[in-house]
């Protein structure tokens, strides 16, 4: 039996990431196949990086999980600035002033670096989470030669670093969330062998769930996620409140997730904080259609999870990931502006709405399933 290492920046039941919930989503399901233990830091916060697990051994979710402490905090405020102050001159940075930037953004653990590198020959592959972080930079090449790397990319400024050159020549294979992501990664490095499969994510519901559970009635608006700007999050209050006040629809804005900015104080705003998956799914059922505001993603699970409940989607059109996924799947639709996003709700029937939510269903169930996604993993590390 092959022993693999899932390798992200961070991993608990409590962590509200796509990446992170992905890596121990793949883990769980690989475990059938592999010894699989996930590699990670000792941070819960996203922001600081702050050590919140005990370092050391552990199991999570039926997998074997190996944390390791964080050498320091992030402080947010600093990173935040020095962010700016390059992402407009990015063209001119040197890879010393670059890779600084990726120490800033972090984590750095020392520890963890040092496991690797240490006990590489005792596991025949490394999987890496995400090319974004301290922990996939630093330690990726390191293991090169039995390394391969899951981008989750999609058009943000930081991705246009020259440094990533570099980093995409070394791992021995890819695995993506969508086709649109494979082809922004060849046409942005097409210098980079990009071979690997298409491979996303199923979705796990509940055995039963249902609407008559949740505690609100009234028709709502769904978000499921971290509350955050780069999220989309200060746009999507701007413009629901905006409807709310031009509109005399009842529907009100239900929000799901940690909040990382101030939301709103409006009586038809409801943020629940992060809830269980029991609540998550309860409110799917319960909702009028699901919104995702962000304009950076490489894979939307919700949109999935949305969709297996026959759910439709609204989603930013500034983000051609969601769009082309709402396209193929004939779940969804978009808005571009505050006009735009106020007329889908104002104009689209709630019947029209449930016949996406239908649509999306089908979809689901004929491209997301774990039995094929599982296929692609084997086959990745086998070769056949």
């Amino acid at each position: 039996m092959l022993k693999v290492a899932f390798l992200v920046q961070r991993c608990g039941i409590e962590v509200n990431g796509g990446a992170e919930f992905h890596c121990l989503k793949v883990a769980q399901r690989m475990t059938k196949y592999w010894d699989v233990e996930i590699l990670t830091t000792c941070a819960l916060d996203y922001l600081t990086w702050e050590n919140y697990y005990q370092p050391g051994v552990t199991e999570l979710a039926g997998v074997k999980t190996r944390r390791f402490l964080v050498d320091k905090p992030r402080n947010i405020d600093q990173f935040n600035q020095l962010s700016e102050e390059i992402r407009y001159r990015f063209l001119e940075l040197s890879l010393l002033e670059e890779e600084q930037w990726l120490k800033e953004q972090g984590p750095i653990s020392s520890d963890l670096i040092n496991y690797v590198w240490e006990h590489q020959a005792d596991y025949d592959a490394f999987i890496f989470f995400t090319y974004l972080y301290a922990t996939t930079y630093f330690i990726l090449p390191l293991v090169a030669d039995k390394a391969y790397l899951l981008p989750l990319a999609h058009d943000e400024w930081c991705i246009y670093l020259s440094l990533w050159q570099g980093l995409f020549t070394f791992p021995q294979g890819f695995i993506f969330n969508t086709p649109q992501e494979k082809t922004f990664l060849e046409t942005l490095f097409p210098f980079v062998n990009w071979s690997g499969p298409i491979a996303g994510l199923a979705v796990d519901p509940p055995l039963s769930y249902s609407a008559q559970d949740f505690p609100i009635t009234e028709p709502f608006l769904l978000y499921i996620g971290r509350i955050d700007s780069a999220k989309g999050c200060e746009e999507l209050f701007k413009y629901f409140l905006d409807y709310k006040q031009n509109t005399s629809n009842s529907r009100k804005l239900v929000l799901l997730g940690k909040a990382a900015i101030p939301i709103p104080k409006h009586p038809d705003i409801i943020s629940l904080g992060f809830v269980d998956e029991q609540t998550k799914w309860n409110a799917l059922a319960a909702c009028d259609l699901l919104i995702m505001p962000s304009a950076y993603e490489s894979l939307s699970l919700v949109l999935l999870e949305a969709w297996t409940v026959g759910k439709a989607v609204l989603v930013n059109a500034s983000c051609e990931v969601l769009v082309q996924q709402c396209r193929r799947s004939g779940g969804g639709l978009w808005y571009s502006n505050q006009a735009e996003f106020t007329t889908v709700l104002e104009t689209i029937s709630q019947v029209t709405f449930n016949q996406l939510g239908k649509q999306g269903q089908q979809f689901v169930q004929k491209n997301y399933q774990w039995s094929e996604i599982e296929q692609k993993y084997l086959k990745l590390l086998t070769g056949s």
